[in-house]
């Protein structure tokens, strides 16, 4: 009851329920997020950090509401173990690139908060990476500077540089190469116009 409560909460604002643990529960972007966040105030405000306003304008009055604590990846030092949290919801996966992948997302993951409970939640049944029934992996060679696969960590500096060069473009525009290759991701259906968005703000 009380997760359907907050994934009825969240979904008027482009926003579902990633995953959970016994304590904790994951809120992210969904395939409608774009179009909710365009129409609100944070969007047209010209201040700073507007998804993460936005964000926060949503899940902390309804964290709240619930008795829970609200925390976001964008607060800190110190910074919040979102990566392990996801993980131990058994919803995420470290994909063969290293980058987490989502069973219903993808590779196009937008973690925008959690809700922290003191009461103790229903964890949902361990499931197997989907990247272990994946027979192509078309992730791992999908980058045009091999910046991402599945031999050596990601080579930020390698990534940024062809983003600036006329290719890079097609990534900036539509959302990383290895992030749109990804089966599921492809399924998600997020808009190019949000992908653009945080790809401006990884490049900056």
């Amino acid at each position: 009851m009380m997760l359907r409560t907050i994934a009825d909460e969240v979904r008027a604002h482009g926003m579902f329920v990633m995953g959970h643990d016994e304590g904790r529960v994951l809120i992210g972007a969904d395939a409608t997020f774009w179009a909710a966040f365009t129409a609100a105030s944070e969007y047209h405000d010209g201040i700073a950090d507007p998804i993460d306003r936005y964000s926060k304008r949503v899940i902390k009055p309804l964290a709240a509401r619930l008795k829970a604590q609200a925390e976001f990846p964008s607060d800190g030092p110190p910074y919040a173990p979102f990566i392990r949290w996801a993980l131990d919801t058994g919803r995420f996966w470290q994909s063969p690139t290293g980058m987490m992948v989502h069973d219903t997302a993808g590779l196009m993951i937008s973690i925008r908060g959690a809700l922290i409970f003191d009461t103790t939640l229903t964890p949902s049944p361990a499931q197997p990476s989907p990247c272990e029934t994946c027979t192509d992996r078309p992730c791992i060679d999908a980058c045009p500077v091999n910046a991402l696969s599945d031999t050596h960590p990601y080579d930020v500096p390698s990534c940024k540089a062809y983003l600036d060069t006329p290719p890079g473009e097609g990534c900036m525009t539509f959302g990383c190469h290895v992030r749109r290759a990804c089966p599921i991701s492809q399924t998600f259906d997020r808009a190019d116009a949000q992908s653009a968005f945080h790809m401006q703000a990884f490049r900056d």
